[in-house]
């Protein structure tokens, strides 16, 4: 490895620090470099201060799926409420908005301190009859139909929502992007959130980072002293590539903000392999509609870009909105009709697909290192959370009706290990619902779901920030939600 001797980088303090560790992990992304030799090169020319901080964030990343008008009523189909999945009265059966009682899924008491929960056939991450990713949910927030962008389900208190809170914690792990949205979203605010990079499709969150790459750059002139260090980082990270096709006389200000643009570009657009695993490929023989089969695709491809950047550590967050665009009865959108008879094919293979794309993401996941943390792949420092609007009442599948018993929503989470796993709360067969005690875990009949929404968000900002309660009371100041985490 060649050695540029570089004494401002020992001199480093501050957001001045936080910056130039951001600017080189680019950088080094750009020459396809190996974060390990990122890491060597900083130990040689700033010394371990610098380069061990950078060796395992102390925070998950997080992937946001939002539900609105009414998409988020799927997911009840992959992870319904107990009772109404484990019914045996057959006019309970006949009536209740569950798909497959004929084919029954899994349901998994752990006992312990872990509540029971169930996952239907197409559920993901499900190994012989066991999850190897727990999923819980939260009775959180009300029913707000008909909006594209839900708020009550994720909250952490009166003036921090949980994406924004989410955000905020992320911040100590340096990355280009740090928060991206496929609109529609609501993002909210939290103290100390970065500024959320909008984009109205998958396409858009790789378009985002050839011009994010050059404004950064642009940016980073700015600051002349910082400018310079960066610069002379740059050039080591050439010569540590070991790449003799780089220009030595390399213009960074501007042609190395283009040649890493182009390179994620190429990086990040899903390949066919990826459309065969996510189901895209075989979504043309499919019932669904072509407004549906779009917007399945979109989900499928945001979420493999996501992968793509967890890989190259180019953001921590990226929340999916699923529902652009007017209600539609027929699509994915708003489902009040696939109970009917005719729409048999069309409820199998979405709930199939959404399965199958969970699975594959996090299969992608599992095959790569966490760029921040060596010790471990992205599979285990991601979690995932999925809300709405209304999820559609679980107790009539006919119209499916969007009132829900009590105005009642929930949130689901897989929290990577970090919080206990089942249903907290739930809707009963006979019409009631349960709420809960966050710091015991016990049910509390009748309790509206929205008193819990800001203990669920805490739940979820405690995962993210991998268990460090300090942290999450600089936003949460409600009840000790003991019960809810590990």
């Amino acid at each position: 490895m060649a050695i540029i001797k570089n004494p401002g980088m020992k001199d480093l303090r501050g957001s001045d620090r936080r910056t130039f560790l951001k600017l080189v992990g680019a950088a080094g992304a750009a020459f396809a470099l190996e974060r390990s030799k990122v890491l060597n090169y900083l130990l040689d020319e700033g010394g371990s201060a610098l380069a061990d901080p950078a060796s395992c964030a102390k925070i998950c990343r997080s992937v946001h799926v939002i539900g609105g008008n009414g998409s988020f009523a799927w997911f009840q189909l992959l992870w319904p409420h107990l009772d109404v999945a484990t019914t045996t009265d057959p006019a309970q059966m006949a009536k209740f908005a569950y798909h497959s009682y004929a084919n029954p899924g899994t349901l998994f008491d752990p006992g312990g301190a872990d509540k029971p929960f169930y996952y239907a056939p197409e559920a993901p991450w499900m190994v012989g009859g066991a999850p190897t990713r727990p999923v819980t949910a939260f009775m959180a927030g009300k029913n707000e139909t008909h909006t594209q962008t839900p708020n009550t389900p994720a909250i952490v208190s009166n003036n921090a929502s949980m994406l924004a809170t989410v955000a905020s914690i992320q911040r100590s792990n340096p990355v280009l992007l740090p928060v991206i949205g496929v609109t529609p979203l609501n993002f909210g605010t939290a103290p100390g959130a970065p500024a959320i990079a909008t984009v109205p499709s998958a396409l858009g969150m790789i378009e985002l980072f050839n011009s994010s790459a050059s404004q950064l750059t642009l940016a980073a002139q700015k600051d002349k002293q910082l400018y310079e260090t960066y610069y002379k980082a740059v050039l080591g990270l050439r010569e540590a590539a070991g790449r003799p096709t780089w220009s030595r006389y390399l213009d960074t200000t501007k042609t190395a903000a283009n040649l890493l643009g182009r390179n994620l570009s190429a990086q990040l657009t899903p390949d066919a392999t990826d459309l065969a695993n996510y189901g895209i490929t075989g979504l043309a023989a499919s019932a669904m509609s072509a407004a549906g089969k779009d917007k399945l695709t979109n989900f499928a491809k945001s979420l493999i870009v996501a992968s793509r950047a967890f890989k190259l550590g180019l953001t921590n967050s990226v929340i999916v909105g699923l529902s652009p665009g007017a209600t539609s009865e027929t699509t994915f959108t708003d489902p009040h009709v696939v109970f009917s008879p005719g729409n048999a094919a069309l409820l199998k293979d979405t709930v199939k697909l959404l399965g199958m794309m969970l699975d594959a993401f996090y299969n992608d996941l599992s095959m790569s290192p966490d760029p921040a943390c060596a010790s471990a792949t992205l599979d285990q420092t991601t979690v995932l959370t999925v809300h709405g609007d209304t999820p559609h009442t679980p107790l009539q599948g006919d119209a499916w009706p969007d009132a829900t018993p009590g105005d009642s929503n929930w949130l689901y989470v897989m929290g990577a290990g970090h919080l206990r796993s089942g249903w907290f709360g739930g809707v009963r067969a006979d019409g009631t619902v349960d709420g809960f005690d966050p710091t015991t875990g016990q049910a509390v009949p009748g309790q509206p779901s929205q008193q819990t929404s800001t203990a669920a968000g805490a739940a979820v900002a405690y995962a993210v920030s991998k268990g460090d309660k300090n942290l999450v009371s600089s936003y949460y100041s409600g009840p000790p939600y003991t019960a809810l985490v590990v």
